[in-house]
Formats: structure tokens, C-alpha cells, sequence
């Protein structure tokens, strides 16, 4: 029988796949247009309003590309809007968040080491925060500093940073660095429905009334544009970190996620002045060899209680309703000669450096702590232990599955 933490987890599974699909395809289209922009060259003969054009060969076919810096004199009759892809990766990626990080929040948002949240005040602080980054953003590009593009990044910047220590404070590490990635990508979506869009249709609307489009309105879209294209690589390392410890369950893992959003101005300026001038700055490369090894050190400083930290720990109210269930006492132990071998805070598992994924599994609190995937990885499937490693018997995933199912009282 199918029961709610099967569905409830294809469910996930099909909204992340959605996310990663539509996401692929708003990443690609960015930087396919943005490196098109950067490679239009002058050309002889060009129709009147067109800026540059460019041929490309793909598919056993040629194409030749013209861009108009404002827009052509009169409305083509097919025109393609790329806008959905954008929206789809963001309504995607909040409601997996709210699958995921609201939903499974005394799992995976609240950290009760860090902060001493109810989880309606961690889901409050969790949705709130979001819209923060694009108003300061979108109210600084409003403004003067709207005309020096590097002063606009460099403030940025400085909020991305102060979010991503924010987040750390109060959230577990892997929460910390998601929802920085959705406090970035908030600001990337609304660049294209708030600004980038309002403005084309203004242009578009002005060209079928006759009117002459005037060009601040395609500056302004280029200006948002431009932004988003620094800020998608670093989104997609913060939404990838959840599966690397090493990037979330260490002392200085805001440090790291800073460092990340400079590797990638650094790797797209490489690749945009290359499109741009046909060579690209190759000192941008040292630069990011040098982070990245900055990240790999600051990595190895790790954020985990100590054992007997953990044993002293109060249980939350969701813990203790685990804790207390029917079946706890064999389930913990099935978990304990099993999985804590590997899911330790020093495992003794040769090769292992670090407990898989960062769950630690040694104290009851630990165990408790992990139910519901205990639960998905050990009782109901046989993902966990390796089999490899393991030989985890029939009886002890029963009795795994019998605690939770207890303890939710199926």
C-alpha cells in the first residue's frame, strides 16, 4: 500500500524534475542571447535600425541573426517571448522549497542548535526573506547608482552577503545555501517579470500604434539582463550544495556561498569578453583556481555538535512524539548497528572522511532528529545501507518502518 511519505516524495520528485527541466532551459537561453548580443558584428548593407548581425551554423543549417537596438519599423507577425521559461523554474523552485524545507521544516529548515524557532515562525522568516533582495536591488537600479553598473554589482554583492550570514544563524547549513539560491533567483525572475517584460511590451505597443519606441526601455531590459547572467552560475552551485556536505555542514559555509557568487563573476566575465573581443581574459582563471582552493580549505572546518553535545540537546516537540513512539528502542537499534559507522561524527567506515550527506546517526537525538528519512532510505527502500557495505535484514527495516509509522500514527 501506498502510503503519504511515498506520494508525498514522488511528488517532490516530479515538481524537481519540472524545476530542473524549465531551469536547463531559462539557463541556456540566457546565455545563448547573451553571448549572441556580444558577438554581433557591423556589417555593410545593414537594414536601417539594425545594431549588428550575426551568422551561426548548427544543425546542417546557417543562420543569419540581426538584432535592432530598439525595435524594427514595423511589428513581425510570429514573435517569440522567452519569459516562460523563467517563470516556471521560479514557481517550480518555491513550491519544492515549500515540499521540502516548509513541509519536512523540523527536518531540514530549523536548526534547534542555532535558533529556537517554531517552525511557523521558520517558514515565516523562510518566505519573507525572499522578497527582500529585489527590492533593495530593484530600488538601487532605480536609482543614481542605476548609471555605474560595477558600484550597482558591487552593492549587491554586500546584501548577498549579509543574507547568506543571515540565513546561517538561524536555518541548518543546507537550508542556509537553498535559500540563498532562492533569495538570488527571487531577484533574477523579477528582473524578468517586473522589468525586462513590462518594458518590450511598452516597445511592442508603441510599434503597432505607430509610435517610435524609445531606446531607454531596451538599456534598462539589457542592464537586468546582463545581471542575470553574473548570477546564474552561483544559483546553480547554492541550489546543487545541498548534496555536498563539505559546502553546508561547515563553521564558514556563508564564507563559501560568498565565494561562490565571486567565482562566477569571474567565470562568466572570462566567457563574455571572449564572445565579446574573440579572447578572453585568461587571469579570470588564476582568480578562480584561488577561490576555489579558499573554498576547499574553508570547508574542512566542520559545524557538528559533539556527541555528547548532541546527547544533552533538548528534544523538540516533533522529536519527542518520535522519541516516545511504540518500536523507538528497536528501531534505534536497528539504525545504530546498521548505519552509524558511516553517519558518524568520526566515522570509522574506511574511505570516509565525513558521515554521507553530513546525517549523523549516533545518538537518539540524531536518530529521531532523521526519522522521516530513515524511514524513505532504509524501511521502505533498500537505498540505505549500501549493500555493499551492509547486509541491513528484513526484521530490522520492518521495525524501522513500524516506529515511524507509529510515531505518525498510521
Amino acid at each position: 500500500m501506498y502510503d503519504l511519505a511515498v506520494l508525498w516524495d514522488w511528488a517532490a520528485f516530479a515538481v524537481r524534475w519540472l524545476h530542473v527541466v524549465t531551469a536547463m532551459a531559462w539557463i541556456g537561453a540566457s546565455f545563448f542571447f547573451i553571448a549572441l548580443d556580444l558577438g554581433l558584428k557591423k556589417a555593410p548593407n545593414m537594414p536601417f535600425g539594425v545594431n549588428g548581425e550575426e551568422w551561426q551554423v548548427h544543425g546542417g543549417g546557417f543562420y543569419h541573426i540581426q538584432k535592432y537596438l530598439v525595435a524594427p519599423e514595423n511589428m513581425p507577425e510570429h514573435l517569440i517571448w522567452h519569459k516562460w521559461q523563467s517563470y516556471i523554474t521560479w514557481v517550480s523552485g518555491a513550491a519544492l522549497l515549500m515540499i521540502v524545507y516548509w513541509v519536512g521544516g523540523e527536518l531540514f529548515l530549523l536548526d534547534p542548535t542555532k535558533a529556537d524557532l517554531a517552525l511557523w515562525q521558520g517558514i515565516l522568516i523562510s518566505g519573507g526573506s525572499l522578497t527582500i533582495g529585489w527590492l533593495l536591488y530593484d530600488l538601487m537600479c532605480k536609482s543614481r547608482l542605476g548609471e555605474t553598473p560595477t558600484v550597482l554589482m558591487l552593492l549587491l554583492f554586500v546584501i548577498l552577503v549579509v543574507m547568506s550570514w543571515g540565513y546561517n544563524q538561524i536555518f541548518t547549513g543546507r537550508a542556509a545555501l537553498l535559500h540563498l539560491g532562492a533569495f538570488t533567483a527571487t531577484i533574477m525572475t523579477a528582473n524578468v517579470f517586473f522589468i525586462i517584460m513590462p518594458n518590450q511590451r511598452i516597445v511592442v505597443k508603441d510599434l503597432q500604434e505607430g509610435r517610435t519606441p524609445d531606446p531607454k526601455y531596451g538599456k534598462i531590459a539589457k542592464l537586468r539582463s546582463t545581471h542575470n547572467n553574473y548570477l546564474t552560475l552561483p544559483v546553480v552551485f547554492l541550489m546543487l550544495s545541498t548534496h555536498y556536505p563539505l559546502s553546508f555542514a561547515t563553521e564558514y559555509s556563508w564564507i563559501i556561498a560568498s565565494l561562490v557568487f565571486l567565482t562566477g563573476v569571474t567565470i562568466r566575465h572570462y566567457f563574455n569578453t571572449m564572445h565579446a573581443t574573440g579572447k578572453g581574459p585568461h587571469w579570470t582563471w588564476g582568480v578562480t583556481v584561488i577561490l576555489f582552493i579558499l573554498i576547499a580549505w574553508l570547508s574542512t572546518a566542520s559545524m557538528n555538535d559533539t556527541y555528547e553535545e548532541a546527547e544533552a540537546r533538548p528534544l523538540t516537540a516533533t522529536e519527542q512524539r518520535f522519541a516516545s513512539a511504540e518500536g523507538f528502542d528497536a528501531a534505534y537499534d536497528a539504525v545504530i548497528s546498521n548505519c552509524s559507522m558511516c553517519h558518524a561524527r568520526e566515522p570509522v567506515w574506511q574511505g570516509l572522511q565525513w558521515p554521507p550527506k553530513g546525517v549523523l546517526l549516533e545518538t537518539k537525538s540524531d536518530v529521531v532528529r532523521h526519522a522521516p528519512q530513515i524511514y524513505m532510505q532504509a524501511g521502505l527502500s533498500h537505498a540505505m545501507p549500501p549493500p555493499s557495505a551492509v547486509q541491513m535484514d528484513d526484521e530490522a527495516r520492518r521495525q524501522i518502518v513500524a516506529w515511524v509509522r507509529s510515531a505518525s500514527g498510521d
